[in-house]
């Protein structure tokens, strides 16, 4: 009988095997120096999503001043905060997700391979993509570790991913998390975070929250990132059962002199101790990892500006971190998002697992 398709010249099959899981934070230097800042702000300042300038005008400046003023002034900050496995952001993503494999394994997914990536930096989205599809992984589910959607962060991710995938001939399939802002457990956790401290240090006057913030402009051009913010803060309060003239939202970390949203964090803490505030509880939820804009921006210079104006006390909540009702519920938030590529039975399936290469052994 003739034959209309021809053999394939080297068949291939398909592993339909366990998937892996990509937790994707914004990414750190390497060392609290002004060497090793110089090519991370480079990398992060020259990402069209954070600066929407065109590239004419801002590269220049990026290049001939940023480069040379901004790196010795970001060292000391980030020295300030640095640990002795490194820097705050890069020891907390790792730990979550060697605690978040664990939390997995424990519910019969061990098969599942978690890793993790930084947006800007080491280790690098392509380099994280790369290693699994060395090991085997076919299946992907990429974790935005920004509550809040922003073109500047949860976008620039999937930029990244793509660009990453550009010279694959044989595409994994792809999954993305867009964003957690509402999400039941993120929000119980959030809430249990801050009952904990009251617990320990009774309520101070106000309870303000600092989400970081973004150009004014990007709300206008259909980001919905503020009304993320906004939506993250009422439900934490609905679930403190804090009066509204209690709670105050404010943006962090303004970066040049366009307006971004407003009201600022530090002006309106000097502001508060200015009026009579005599105390502030200040926690971040747009961070689920304390880094540099929590630990120094908020705990160190945001202390200062509200202690100098007249305030006497400042608290800080540190972000979920490694709070076990947030890994548990990063669980959850993953197995939702996995529906369909877990095997019936766990990691008792009789389905393939992935090949471990040298270098990941």
């Amino acid at each position: 009988m003739a034959r209309y398709w021809p053999e394939p010249a080297s068949p291939t099959v398909r592993s339909q095997s366990a998937p892996a899981l990509v937790l994707v934070n914004l990414g750190t230097p390497t060392a609290p120096t002004a060497a090793a800042l110089r090519p991370y702000l480079k990398q992060f300042l020259s990402d069209p999503r954070v600066v929407e300038i065109p590239r004419a005008v801002w590269l220049p400046i990026l290049n001939g001043i940023i480069l040379n003023t901004r790196p010795a002034k970001s060292a000391a900050k980030y020295a300030s905060i640095w640990m002795d496995e490194g820097s705050p952001l890069k020891v907390h993503t790792e730990r979550q997700a060697k605690l978040l494999a664990g939390y997995l394994g424990a519910s019969g997914h061990g098969a599942l391979r978690v890793v993790w990536a930084m947006r800007y930096g080491a280790p690098s989205i392509p380099d994280t993509l790369n290693a699994l599809k060395a090991q085997g992984y076919s299946r992907i589910l990429i974790v935005p570790m920004y509550p809040q959607y922003a073109a500047s962060t949860t976008a620039s991710v999937m930029d990244e991913v793509a660009r990453s995938l550009l010279h694959w001939r044989n595409l994994p399939e792809i999954r993305f998390i867009r964003d957690f802002h509402a999400d039941q457990a993120y929000i119980a956790s959030l809430a249990a975070s801050v009952r904990e401290h009251w617990a320990k240090n009774g309520q101070a006057d106000r309870l303000l929250m600092s989400f970081h913030g973004i150009p004014k402009r990007s709300i206008g051009l259909g980001d919905p990132y503020q009304g993320e913010c906004l939506a993250t803060a009422r439900l934490v309060a609905q679930a403190l059962g804090l009066a509204e003239e209690r709670l105050q939202v404010t943006f962090q970390s303004r970066f040049g002199k366009a307006e971004w949203l407003r009201p600022y964090t530090q002006p309106t803490l000097e502001t508060l101790a200015r009026e009579g505030v005599r105390s502030v509880d200040v926690m971040c939820p747009g961070f689920v990892a304390d880094c540099l804009e929590t630990l120094e921006e908020i705990a160190m210079e945001c202390r200062e500006a509200f202690l100098s104006n007249g305030g006497q006390a400042f608290n800080y909540i540190p972000c979920l971190n490694e709070r076990n009702d947030w890994i548990a519920g990063l669980k959850t938030l993953a197995l939702k998002h996995l529906d369909g590529w877990l095997p019936a039975g766990g990691e008792h399936s009789h389905a393939p697992a992935p090949r471990t290469t040298d270098a990941e052994r």
